[in-house]
Order: C-alpha cells, then sequence, then structure tokens
C-alpha cells in the first residue's frame, strides 16, 4: 500500500477543474434514468475485514456497470449538439455503456475493444446493434482506431477517461453511496475504489470533497498505471502484465482523472492476483453478490486494508459482467479467505 500526501479539497487545476458540484448536476440529470443500486452488508465479509464494509452494488446497475452513469450524460450532451454519432474505445464496460446510450438516444456506434476482450462484454454490446472494432490489446492501439474512425466517419469520441461528463457521471455513485449510508445513522471513514483509466477514482474524488473521508484506490499488480504515474509526476505507460481484472486493464492512467486524483488519493494499494480471485468468491458465497474482478480488486483491497481506514468502510463494486467460465473455474475447490 502506498501513501500519498494530499487533501480532499483538491479537484484538479486550470481547465480540469470540476467539482462535488458537478457530480451533483449529474445526479440530478440521471435521476430515474439509472438505478439506485443497493449498498449491501455481510457480517462474513465484516469479519473478515475487521471492520464494517458498506458494498454498492454497481454490478447491479443498467448495463452491468457503473460506467452507464457517465456514459449517459455524455452521448446525450453530444446528441442535442447534434451528432453525427459516436465512437469510443474500452476494455468492455465503457463500450457497453455507450451502446446501451446510443441506441436510447438513436445514434449509431462503433466501440473499440482489444482483441482479447471478454466474450460476455462483446455479445452485450452486439445485443445493442453497435458495430465493434477490435484493435490489439493495449491502449494506445484503441485509441488509434479511435482516431481513424473519427476522421472518416466524423463521429464524436467518449472518452471513458477524458470526459468530464463521464468522470462526473460515475463520481454520482459514489455520492448515492455517502448518502445511502447517511440515511442508515452512519458515515463512512473511507470509500475503496478500482482504478483502471481513472474515471472511477476521479469520480470518487469529487463525490467525497467536503466529505472528510478518505479516497482508497485499488489496482492489479500486473498494471499499476496509477501507482506510476504518481511516482513520476505525471501520467506514463506501463508494461501491462497479465490480469483477470479486464476493466482495469488500461496501461496508463487518464491525464484529467490524474490531475483530479493524485493529490486528493489517500492511498493506492496494489492487489495481487490471487488476492483477486479470493475477493470474487468471497463475494459470491458469502454475500451472494456476483462482481468482476475489476470490481473485486477494491473488495481484496478493502478485505487486507480497511481495519486501517476506520469502522466504516464504502466499496464500490463497480461492475458484474463476468464471464461465466472464469466463475465456474475459480469455485471447484477453491478455497475462500477465512
Amino acid at each position: 500500500m502506498r501513501e500519498y500526501e494530499g487533501g480532499i479539497a483538491a479537484v484538479g487545476t486550470g481547465e480540469s477543474r470540476l467539482g462535488r458540484d458537478d457530480v451533483e448536476r449529474a445526479a440530478r440529470r440521471l435521476a430515474g434514468r439509472v438505478w439506485r443500486t443497493p449498498v449491501v452488508r455481510c457480517d462474513r465479509l465484516d469479519a473478515l475485514a475487521g471492520t464494517r464494509l458498506w458494498l454498492k452494488a454497481e454490478n447491479l446497475q443498467r448495463g452491468g456497470s457503473f460506467k452507464t452513469r457517465g456514459a449517459l450524460l455524455a452521448v446525450e450532451r453530444l446528441a442535442a449538439a447534434g451528432s453525427r454519432g459516436v465512437v469510443a474505445q474500452s476494455t468492455g464496460n465503457h463500450a457497453i455503456a455507450v451502446a446501451l446510450a446510443a441506441r436510447a438516444i438513436g445514434l449509431p456506434a462503433v466501440l473499440v475493444l482489444p482483441e482479447d476482450a471478454v466474450p460476455t462484454k462483446i455479445d452485450l454490446i452486439r445485443e445493442t446493434g453497435a458495430e465493434i472494432a477490435f484493435a490489439g490489446t493495449v491502449l494506445a492501439e484503441r485509441t488509434a482506431m479511435v482516431e481513424r474512425i473519427q476522421e472518416l466517419r466524423g463521429y464524436d469520441v467518449v472518452d471513458p477517461y477524458q470526459d468530464r461528463d463521464v468522470v462526473a457521471g460515475q463520481g454520482t455513485a459514489t455520492a448515492e453511496l455517502i448518502a445511502q449510508i447517511a440515511a442508515e445513522g452512519s458515515r463512512l471513514d473511507a470509500v475503496v475504489v478500482p482504478i483502471g483509466g481513472g474515471s472511477a477514482i476521479a469520480g470518487a474524488c469529487l463525490a467525497a470533497a467536503g466529505e472528510g473521508l478518505a479516497v482508497v484506490g485499488a489496482e492489479p499488480d500486473a498494471v499499476p498505471a496509477f501507482t506510476a504515474a504518481v511516482r513520476a509526476g505525471e501520467p506514463v505507460t506501463v508494461p501491462a502484465g497479465h490480469t483477470i481484472a479486464d476493466g482495469l486493464r488500461p496501461d496508463r492512467i487518464g491525464s484529467l482523472p490524474f490531475d483530479l486524483a493524485h493529490r486528493t488519493v489517500a492511498s493506492v494499494i496494489t492487489v495481487s492476483e490471487g488476492a483477486i480471485e479470493d475477493a470474487l468468491r468471497a463475494a459470491l458465497l458469502h454475500a451472494r453478490l456476483l462482481i468482476e474482478p475489476a470490481a473485486a480488486t477494491a473488495l481484496a483491497a478493502a478485505l487486507e486494508h480497511a481495519s486501517s481506514f476506520g469502522a466504516d468502510v464504502g466499496v464500490v463494486l463497480t461492475g458484474g459482467n463476468v464471464e461465466a467460465g472464469l466463475v465456474t473455474s475459480l469455485l471447484p475447490g477453491a478455497g475462500v479467505p477465512s
């Protein structure tokens, strides 16, 4: 675990500056259009963590992930401005969310995925009628394909990390969690969020501004893009090792999320593959929640470190679009933390 200096009030500089009011505006725009997902408690997971965990079940969100929030806002804005169509790159969930939003609004969409994208996520995109293009396995290859499609077709880009509406929309998940805990008469000491390209952690920092709680990031040992960026003082491309957390595979943090989050995040925990697998099993068998490995990365970090963050710790379970074969492969004869 790496700790960072910084205060919760810092939320970007210059043109990148966003605030909690942007999250609040996003929440008003999304009211009645996305599900207010439940917060789940589990005695067994609390015992494993040594503290109270409040699990924000965005795996039950429309489209199977919190990405629906930001994508809907961004696509709606582009449609209102007269967009001819949208294009986006993603490892999966952002693409699903953009495809669903485009279908609802009536815009054509092209989604650029890595060649080894999870089949479940590919199928969900195809069900929307959107077009899919495949490009390599790393972020640079996908962004290059997006640029070509943008140039050829004149489509607008819905960037998963650099779009202000996307970041503010993702922050509504954490804002909801904070409000739901308050409604229970409790108050969070910290919230743990997985880090891929950075929209989740940046949005969480916006939502937590002024709330007096720590924002903790979790990323796979295999792809420590945020940790490397903090060390370098700017986003850098890292060697992308193999991880089952396909949603956290971007090998470079977005510059907007980095600017918003790097002075605000209290700490970042890098998580082993074994711990991610254990957390996925624990969520399924103890809390009866089917989550994908990206969400399990945040849960794994919480199970190991939450007791040091305080008595009440939130975990944003960002998605549930997990391959059935992966789940079954982790269950037979597999041990769950005890």
